[in-house]
């Protein structure tokens, strides 16, 4: 049997077992998806990170929009929403068509990409459709990928520092989060993991230190940014690396509505990080696979 029906079978077997969510609910701007497809021939010729950063740029423009994988009151599913991106939407949605490129070009579909979201967004690669498969931490997802094969974190290679860590936002602000309010059951869990990852090594590049490693910074790179916190430092934006035609590294995030409201391709990362005072550092992952 040739390789992309191969392919297509295996599509197949993963949207029966695993989509537990109607298309209409998980994936959000089909026609944004496949406008995509013109420059995919063009991105496919390019490594990982460059193709990465290559879809991220053509998603600038996109409205930001929070909490947008909060689909379900219940059921925990991967989703794709093109039609506005959050911080980490953003990049994971530019990295997961990053990777679909690389399969043949039958099977490029709303499923192929929710798949590789699923690799990418829920520990160990499996959503269970529970909220607590999910990774919503980006220093475990970081941790898990990178012990996965899929990115390498570069974090202490660049010159990253041990700091205490916290780990409480989903605690404070469930509210927020509408699998929390319609579930109070699962605020027992979301803490006890919010411990474990507080209890993980944390390492970061302080920020008075990124202006002598942005030459060793690729475009693609994900860039997540430490926050001072009460107790300790965390995570609080995350966006990717682009290195622009003068040669500068820059920060290309979904920029919250109270700044750009949208996907920008933003300043010098370390003049980025050097406008608030609460930004510590970033950490640095580059996909490799």
């Amino acid at each position: 049997m040739p390789k992309a029906a191969l392919a297509l079978l295996f599509l197949l077997a993963f949207h029966l077992q695993a989509a537990s969510l109607p298309l209409s609910v998980t994936f959000k701007g089909e026609s944004k998806f496949h406008a995509l497809f013109e420059n995919a021939a063009s991105w496919r010729k390019l490594p990982l990170g460059e193709r990465t950063a290559a879809i991220g740029r053509a998603l600038c423009g996109t409205p930001y929009k929070g909490f947008t994988l909060e689909i379900d009151d219940h059921v925990e599913a991967p989703s794709v929403n093109f039609l506005g991106l959050d911080c980490w939407t953003f990049f994971e949605t530019a990295l997961a068509f990053a990777r679909m490129l690389e399969e043949p070009r039958e099977t490029w579909s709303p499923h192929t990409l929710l798949h590789h979201i699923e690799q990418d967004r829920y520990r160990a690669g499996r959503c269970t459709g529970s909220y607590l498969s999910r990774l919503h931490y980006l220093e475990e997802w970081l941790i898990d990928n990178h012990s996965r094969g899929l990115v390498q974190d570069l974090t202490r290679s660049l010159g990253g520092v041990p700091v205490r860590h916290t780990a409480n936002e989903m605690t404070i602000n469930w509210k927020s989060y509408r699998y929390l309010r319609a579930n109070p059951s699962l605020r027992t869990g979301i803490r006890a993991m919010e411990d474990k990852v507080a209890a993980l090594p944390f390492f970061h590049i302080p920020k008075a230190k990124v202006p002598s490693i942005e030459s060793k910074l690729r475009s693609g790179d994900i860039i997540g940014i430490t926050t001072h916190d009460p107790g300790g430092i965390g995570t609080s934006h995350v966006g990717l690396a682009y290195r622009d035609s003068k040669g500068v590294l820059r920060f290309m995030h979904a920029s919250a509505p109270r700044n750009h409201g949208k996907v920008v391709i933003d300043s010098r990362l370390s003049d980025y990080l050097n406008q608030f005072k609460s930004d510590a550092g970033i950490l640095v992952a580059r996909p490799i696979r």
